[in-house]
């Protein structure tokens, strides 16, 4: 018989994982262990399970998630290279609880009740052995909501994961594969350790600049790489989140997409002094990577060149230098007839689209004159279209 009283008393003695009293599912399962008549049993078994079963309806399965996404103070102190034998002695007797915990099923439970109830389901999952190899994998994979999802976006100053992430390859982007080698081997510096710089994608709209990007994410992604969209309004919140950054153990793309300016915008200050240095360096686990269909990312006007400044030329070139402050530049134009056309054939092949090869020719031409000319994305509609039935 499984003393129900004593797991209670040692799930609320939890230290090391003791946010996971937080979690809504879990605080019915704790309320569950604590009826003490059938009609509180009656009650918290009801919630317990409505709540389980908007989730999953296998209890173990969803604590031992639960303990895998976990972040507390042993992943923090294995991502740093520095844990306490006190941590690792309580978290493994903390592990020998929940796996206990994870068993509880229906049956468990005396009160006449528990008759009423479809019970819920329960598994023999190695929960000690499983959160161990999880931590060994800490520095590559990351805890928390990094562990879990690998892109993210900036609201209200918090990081809000992306559920359902593009997911465009770099093998399904043919045609700028000399383009993307720098972008690539710079990436992969920053994965091993090794020097590396913001980087620019610049060029004709729809040559593939911010698939590139997002493409690295799911590329990169079990090596640690995770990416972060920032918008041109928030850039002021940069420093911030590298200071959040800065001591995990992962390594992240700050992804500036579209990226404009007007010659008084405020927010080109703030991304120059982030480009520049201020008091505080950049951090080494992350890169800034911007796109934009301007070189030198300000947009200029005739009445620009006729202001009251008596400096206005060096004024002119301050704005005019801020694509400088990047390491990297990667220029994307658009394709010309050839480079566009192994574009369409490399997506046919791809996509499966069965056509002769003449006919594949002629067609895709005449798109990319009604599409008003011809770029990645263009083919990529074509193939698309024309796979579909369409065309």
């Amino acid at each position: 018989m499984v003393d129900l009283v004593s797991l209670r008393v040692r799930l609320h003695s939890l230290v090391v994982f003791r946010s996971l009293l937080e979690d809504s599912v879990i605080q019915r399962f704790d309320e569950l262990l604590g009826a003490n008549s059938d009609a509180s049993f009656m009650n918290t078994c009801a919630a317990f399970e409505a709540a389980l079963f908007d989730q999953n309806d296998n209890w173990s399965e969803y604590l031992h998630q639960a303990v895998l996404h976990n972040e507390n103070v042993a992943v923090h102190q294995k991502a740093t290279q520095s844990f306490s034998p006190i941590v690792e002695s309580a978290m493994l007797q903390e592990l020998e609880t929940l796996s206990q915990l994870a068993r509880v099923a229906l049956s468990d439970f005396s009160f006449p009740s528990s008759s009423l109830f479809v019970p819920w389901k329960t598994s023999d999952i190695a929960l000690t052995e499983s959160y161990l190899e999880h931590l060994s994998r800490v520095s590559r994979e990351g805890y928390g909501i990094y562990a879990e999802y690998h892109v993210f976006t900036l609201q209200d100053e918090d990081l809000v994961p992306v559920k359902y992430p593009d997911p465009q390859l770099l093998s399904q982007l043919p045609g700028y594969e000399e383009e993307r080698r720098k972008i690539v081997a710079n990436v992969k510096a920053l994965l091993h350790e090794q020097p590396a710089v913001n980087m620019l994608l610049y060029g004709d709209a729809g040559t593939g600049k911010s698939s590139t990007i997002k493409a690295l994410a799911n590329e990169y992604h079990s090596e640690g790489l995770r990416l972060i969209e920032v918008r041109r309004n928030q850039l002021f919140q940069i420093p911030a989140l590298l200071e959040q950054l800065a001591s995990l153990p992962l390594k992240f793309i700050l992804f500036i997409d579209d990226l404009s300016f007007s010659s008084n915008d405020d927010n080109f200050a703030a991304l120059k002094a982030i480009l520049e240095g201020s008091v505080s360096r950049q951090a080494s686990n992350t890169i800034i990577a911007a796109t934009s269909n301007r070189r030198h990312l300000v947009k200029e006007s005739v009445s620009d060149r006729f202001q009251d400044d008596l400096h206005e030329s060096d004024t002119r070139q301050e704005l005019l230098s801020l694509s400088a402050r990047f390491g990297l530049i990667v220029t994307f134009q658009k394709p010309d007839r050839s480079r566009y056309l192994y574009i369409v054939q490399e997506l046919s092949k791809e996509y499966g689209v069965e056509e002769e090869e003449g006919t594949l020719i002629a067609k895709a031409e005449a798109f990319a004159l009604r599409a008003g000319g011809r770029t990645p994305r263009v083919a990529k509609q074509f193939v698309e279209q024309l796979k579909s039935g369409v065309l």
